[in-house]
């Protein structure tokens, strides 16, 4: 089953760069966040990372009008064409240059690319088959410096496009013969973004430094005039105003520059003109703040504006009023968009990593998220499984739901780095540790700091581990060698525990008794007795020093990371070691753009700092500084598969060579910054300095596992690492993995069992051939009063097979009660064999325990709310003066103390049937 794992969902990063976009629908935003794309759900608060990945970040998304297509382009300008239906790629494509943007023509049928100075408008891919998806039209030159925004006319026969020599160029997407080309000036800065009034060719502007333009154009869109149908001359040379520039554009093959001649008399058509009907400018007076980015809605006529303050204006275009102003960020907003009704506006922080939805009529937040905006420490799955908690290096604590994939509390009590996080027993406590010298318990029922424990001399804490009745806390310094033990109830200091002669790299609880396990970088692994007055009571010598220590789940095996790369394993109970694992050829890191040595050389002082064993104890987890996770099989001590977590080549020491096409007799031209400072439009504040500020650097993060964890499921395991928390979870529907298969077992004899009412043979057939479609099918075809009769008659080693697709189908199935009676008779007639095989079984149980939670959750929300409505509608009818019998009153109050005293049986049900 460790084959089977894929990648599902990115969590802790929300928004990195790049333009936002909304669905067809409006309901969904599509976000970049690094070189993956995800798309939340606004509607039901869902999130879901897809299945792509370029090979650098991403830097602009273009999405089709019908909703189904996507161009996703990196910063090298490779693009991916990718079906948002079906989640797969469809095309790969390179622009060999860096494209600034990229937008599909509202009717679908082109789309036009913006890179340097020039626009590419390329026929659109269709649904038929065909053999190159890009196909390019007509190639348009204009603008003298790099392009930046695009904007087409609303029957897609115009687009204009803006640049960064302050200029704006309309650009006719037929060969019009008024309309070829058409440059406006009236700028002193950099266009940010250029939008044409809706059903017209009139003109809004947008620059840097804070200006709007109103272009009003003499011409209708209906008064384009094709070039066939006047005759073969070229197109007259348009006049413009005082402050305008033009320059011909031309077709593939056929750039035209240079005069253009004259028509003659007959041929005469009336050229486009513009003018500038006003101008407004958004900086008061004395007051400088760049604008960073623009939308604008046609139908509702408003313009919303984003600044390097994180201050955000909505105006109403052409008169320019002001309807709403707020700051959302003290960083810039790099990207803006406006669904299609007009009623939600996105704004992406790319500093901070925040993605924010706003309703600006009811000026309330629809969606509000910000992953870490530094590397990710550690994180922790609760006991059920339903919550990841993540610590970063920015000192917050966050609680991630793993169905939703959303971050719903943060907690910012620590005031430097977390380094460790965990969740006690309960599942409602959260643990954390940080370099600010405390260690911090969080209640996840009122969200609150309610313990906060600390060392009677300032330290740092490096580790953290909570034993398994969740009253002692202990946690590692890394500067004083010393491990704390606190208690949970009065958060009193009850010992410090020293004799390592290094700093504590991990702390490990095991899961069975009160021994607390400690690894340290003297070369040893202490086990301290908890129960007698905290003696160690062995030393596990190590060839190197010890990086990271955890326990099997039924705590009889400890493994153990070394500084030489390798993975140890020890029996608690004999301190005998049983085995080891040479991984460091495994890790294959690779070569960082300043190293002096190859990647095989400092290979050598690479190493595993992160465990984790699955859930059934048969493999563990192991990741460090390289892009590779490795599965190994602790009883065969064999590498089983390796996960790689990233091809994104923006990260540092992704490959193991260099290239030498960047290499000179200075160095490497990769560490050469040539960025005009971060693109706030840096203000020149040191002499000699033309490009940006010296104090703004650009740096490549190298690429790295922090920390791993085993969903206590056993359907998923998490890692942070520095794109963010990759979660790779079994998806069955892709492997085909049949037990006991014969001749016979086939889908025709098991529906041939389904029509002779041969309940119980034919679900042992379904499980034979493993089909998840198949098993489906045979259990929803089982009639509601045969299911204790066929779970009664099944042989004991499919019991567990069916409790573990009944938790899975329960999670996604609408049929709850159906499935509810399932698990119950399964686990009423069973549950004494079960329960001797509690830990082989225990992931199955926590699966289920999970999908009943969260219907319960949901069920309970429903019943709530239409408590309430029932109330309001009975408050509403006595307000109103309808008087109502005094026998219907008492039965309507019966009816709700009836549902009511329902709900909280069927909770209780639920909870014993657990137990």
């Amino acid at each position: 089953m460790k084959f089977a794992y894929r990648f599902s969902n990115l969590l802790g990063a929300v928004y990195r760069q790049g333009n936002l976009n909304f669905s067809k629908d409006g309901n969904a935003v599509i976000s970049p966040v690094g070189n993956r794309v995800s798309v939340f759900d606004l509607k039901n608060n869902t999130s879901e990372t897809l299945p792509i990945s370029t090979t650098k970040n991403i830097t602009c998304v273009g999405v089709s009008p019908d909703g189904s297509l996507a161009i996703v382009i990196d910063e090298d300008g490779a693009a991916l064409l990718v079906s948002l239906i079906t989640r797969a790629v469809l095309h790969h494509f390179h622009f060999h240059k860096p494209v600034s943007s990229v937008r599909f023509s509202p009717d679908g049928r082109k789309f036009v690319v913006t890179k340097e100075n020039v626009a590419l408008m390329y026929h659109a891919p269709g649904k038929q088959r065909e053999f190159n998806a890009f196909v390019l039209d007509k190639s348009y030159y204009g603008p003298y410096d790099e392009t930046t925004c695009i904007d087409w006319t609303d029957d897609s026969k115009c687009f204009a496009v803006g640049s960064k020599d302050m200029s704006t160029w309309v650009f006719g997407a037929e060969r019009w013969a008024n309309l070829i080309y058409y440059s406006l000036g009236g700028h002193k800065d950099v266009i940010v973004g250029c939008f044409f009034e809706q059903d017209s060719l009139d003109l809004y502007t947008v620059s840097q430094d804070g200006a709007l333009c109103v272009w009003e154009s003499d011409t209708e869109l209906d008064g384009l005039v094709l070039k066939t149908s006047v005759g073969e001359a070229k197109p007259p040379r348009q006049e413009t105003d005082d402050e305008d520039e033009e320059r011909v554009g031309g077709e593939e093959g056929e750039v035209i520059r240079g005069k253009a001649e004259a028509p003659k008399d007959k041929n005469k058509v009336k050229n486009v003109r513009y003018k500038q009907s006003s101008k407004h400018f958004f900086n008061k007076e004395g007051e400088f703040n760049n604008l960073t980015a623009a939308a604008y809605h046609r139908p509702t006529h408003i313009l919303v504006t984003g600044f390097a303050s994180g201050v955000f204006h909505l105006h109403e275009l052409p008169e320019f009023n002001l309807i709403h102003s707020l700051s959302i960020s003290d960083q810039r907003i790099a990207s803006v968009a406006v669904n299609t009704s007009g009623d939600w506006i996105a704004f992406g922080c790319s500093r901070m990593g925040q993605l924010l939805v706003w309703e600006w009529q009811s000026e309330s937040y629809v969606f509000k998220q910000q992953g870490h905006f530094n590397n990710m420490a550690s994180l922790a799955y609760s006991p059920d499984g339903q919550y990841v908690v993540t610590g970063g290096d920015d000192g917050k604590v966050k609680v991630w739901n793993t169905n939703s994939g959303l971050c719903f509390v943060t907690f910012t009590e620590h005031t430097s780095s977390v380094t460790n996080v965990t969740f006690t027993s309960s599942g409602f406590v959260i643990v954390s540790a940080s370099l600010d010298g405390t260690v911090r318990a969080f209640d996840l029922h009122r969200y609150r700091n309610f313990r906060t424990f600390t060392s009677p001399r300032p330290a740092q804490f490096s580790s953290l581990a909570v034993d398994v009745s969740g009253e002692l806390v202990s946690a590692g310094a890394q500067d004083s060698f010393e491990i704390f033990l606190w208690s949970m109830q009065t958060g009193r200091l009850l010992e410090v525990l020293g004799g390592h002669e290094g700093p504590v790299s991990s702390l490990c609880f095991s899961p069975v008794q009160s021994i607390l396990a400690s690894a340290s970088w003297d070369r040893t692994i202490r086990l301290w007795d908890m129960l007698d007055s905290w003696q160690v009571k062995e030393t596990l010598p190590l060839i190197s020093d010890g990086l990271c220590v955890t326990y099997r789940p039924d705590g009889q095996e400890l493994a153990v990371a070394t500084l030489n790369g390798e993975i140890c394993f020890w029996n608690p109970q004999t301190a005998a070691q049983t085995g080891s694992i040479a991984g460091r050829h495994d890790l294959e890191a690779g070569r960082k753009d300043t190293d002096k040595i190859t990647a095989k050389q400092s290979a050598k002082g690479k190493s595993f700092t992160a465990l984790c064993y699955s859930a059934d104890g048969e493999s563990i987890l192991a990741g460090g500084h390289s892009k590779f996770v490795c599965i190994y099989n602790v009883a065969e001590q064999m590498l089983t598969k390796k996960f790689e977590i990233s091809c994104n080549l923006s990260f540092d020491a992704m490959e193991e060579f260099l290239d030498r096409r960047k290499m000179t007799e200075f160095g490497s031209l990769a560490l050469v910054d040539e960025g005009a400072g971060d693109g706030d439009g840096v203000d020149i504040s040191l002499p000699g300095v033309r490009r940006g500020d010296m104090s703004s650097r650009h740096f490549k993060p190298e690429i790295r596992v922090s920390s791993l964890r085993f969903s206590p499921t056993g359907r998923s395991w998490a890692a942070t690492t520095t794109e963010g928390l990759l979660v790779y979870s079994l998806d069955g529907s892709l492997v085909f993995d049949p037990y006991d298969l014969d001749l016979d077992v086939t889908p025709g004899s098991i529906r041939k069992q389904l029509r002779l009412q041969e309940w119980a043979s034919a679900i042992v057939l379904a499980f034979r051939l493993n089909e998840n479609a198949l098993k489906q099918e045979v259990l929803e075809t089982v009639p509601h009063e045969q299911i204790p009769v066929v779970c009664g008659s099944l042989p004991e080693i499919y019991v567990e097979k069916l409790l573990g697709f009944v938790a899975t189908c329960l999670e996604k199935s609408s049929h709850l009660q159906f499935y509810m009676t399932w698990a119950q008779n399964l686990l009423m007639l069973h549950g004494q064999k079960l329960k001797n095989r509690s830990a082989s079984i225990l992931p199955t149980l926590q699966s289920l325990q999970k999908s009943i939670q969260r219907h319960f959750d949901n069920l309970a929300k429903l019943c709530d709310f239409n408590m309430y409505n029932i109330r309001y509608a009975v408050a509403l009818s006595k307000q109103k003066g309808v008087k109502r019998p005094a026998e219907e009153q008492e039965e309507h109050e019966e009816h709700e103390e009836e549902m009511s005293e329902e709900m909280s049986e069927a909770s209780i049900e639920e909870s014993e049937m657990m137990l």
